[in-house]
């Protein structure tokens, strides 16, 4: 039998999505308000999800205590309070979008979670807009 953890965080970060080759024009036509130079905010709102067989004897499928601080860690530090373009190596080449976002967290987080345990990552870029990546 499997069952699904979740845990719950959230990060503040600035990004501007731009193709660096797109015109200015062909970025504002695509990107609108979002391709602002100097840049634009987002409360974040991230749900891991850890689906995994229940371990006999601890009754976990993964410790949650030891899941907050992975995501804090390798997600929340790295994100929190940064500018994604500027400050985050992982979009030095890659547009922020919030699939990128997505996929960059899910990445990041296949290396702490156990292999037997499968990894789904939800993030709310608005109340209104989000993503879920599975790693497919």
């Amino acid at each position: 039998m499997k069952i699904t953890i979740n845990r719950k965080a959230h990060f503040n970060s600035a990004h501007r999505l731009n193709n660096k080759n797109w015109s200015h024009e062909k970025n504002i036509e695509i990107f609108g308000k979002c391709n602002n130079p100097n840049y634009h905010g987002h409360n974040y709102e991230l749900i891991v999800s850890i689906k995994g067989e229940i371990d006999k004897d601890s009754g976990f499928v993964m410790d949650l205590k030891k899941l907050k601080e992975i995501i804090k860690e390798e997600v929340e530090d790295r994100f929190d309070h940064k500018n994604l373009n500027l400050d985050v190596r992982e979009f030095e080449d890659l547009n922020p979008t919030v699939e990128n976002i997505a996929v960059v967290i899910w990445n990041i987080l296949r290396t702490k979670i156990e292999l037997q345990n499968d990894l789904k990552i939800t993030l709310y870029e608005t109340p209104l807009n989000y993503v879920v990546y599975t790693g497919e």
